[in-house]
């Protein structure tokens, strides 16, 4: 029997057990069987969870093991390694955690489901996800450690920063900057050549007309202030304003990478 083409399968460590993490570990299996149906070796073998939380150390999630904490994807030199991890509620766990393991980027998966379009001239950083039916088009440019959720459409010449969010359903337009660390809530428009600030948080089914400055939560159609983000996203605009040397409070021209 002939041996299925392609790269060598490798192990995929999937930090994190939640939600997003059960999408990505879903995604990793249906690219696997896709690979199958066209021949080819899969590309990632999915070998487990790894969590933080001790209540779900060797139990299985959607038939996937949890291994152990985090820490362990220093035993396993061998194996790649995506971090699922955030929500609403903590957009930036995702960065903390990644610090945390400071894992050089070379460890790092770049996940993409069967069913997402991604064109020839668009680029993914590492350590994003691109869950199922999501589009880029032309020219789009995906961070590191991006989570691009289902349906969402990223449009000619966009520009997403690394550790960005985009809920599902999101649309936008063309040329819209996402800065690092912004989470963009399930269902929300984005006007074309609209910039949405550094860990910004924008609620769900929002229109964004204007541009939207680092470290506020805007929300409704049209879209509008509600106040600052939260602690946490905070505390990471400050941290990127200590390394850039920019004030966290500057308004987009601030750095999208």
């Amino acid at each position: 029997m002939t041996a299925p083409d392609g790269p060598a399968t490798e192990d995929l460590l999937v930090v994190g057990a939640g939600g997003f993490a059960r999408e990505a570990a879903q995604a990793v299996r249906d690219a696997g069987a896709a690979d199958l149906g066209r021949g080819r070796a899969p590309r990632w073998r999915l070998a487990g969870h790894l969590d933080d939380d001790p209540a779900l150390h060797g139990r299985d999630v959607d038939g996937v093991p949890v291994l152990g904490g985090s820490d362990l994807v220093h035993q396993r030199p061998d194996a790649r390694v995506v971090v699922c991890v955030g929500s609403p509620r903590d957009y930036a766990v995702r960065a903390r955690l990644v610090r945390r393991l400071a894992l050089p980027e070379s460890r790092y998966a770049t996940v993409v489901h069967p069913t997402a379009a991604v064109s020839a001239s668009s680029v993914l950083g590492a350590g994003s996800v691109l869950l199922a039916h999501c589009v880029l088009t032309a020219a789009v440019r995906v961070g590191a450690h991006v989570v691009v959720m289902p349906h969402a459409v990223l449009t000619h010449d966009d520009t997403v920063g690394d550790f960005a969010t985009l809920a599902s359903g999101v649309r936008l337009g063309g040329g819209v900057r996402l800065g690092r660390g912004a989470y963009v809530g399930a269902g929300a428009l984005v006007r074309e050549y609209t910039t949405v600030g550094a860990w910004s948080l924008t609620g769900m089914g929002s229109t964004v007309l204007a541009d939207v400055p680092p470290g506020e939560v805007w929300a409704g159609s049209p879209a509008r202030r509600l106040r600052e983000a939260g602690g946490p996203a905070l505390d990471e605009l400050r941290a990127d304003g200590e390394e850039t040397g920019r004030r966290p409070e500057t308004r987009m021209g601030s750095t999208i990478g």
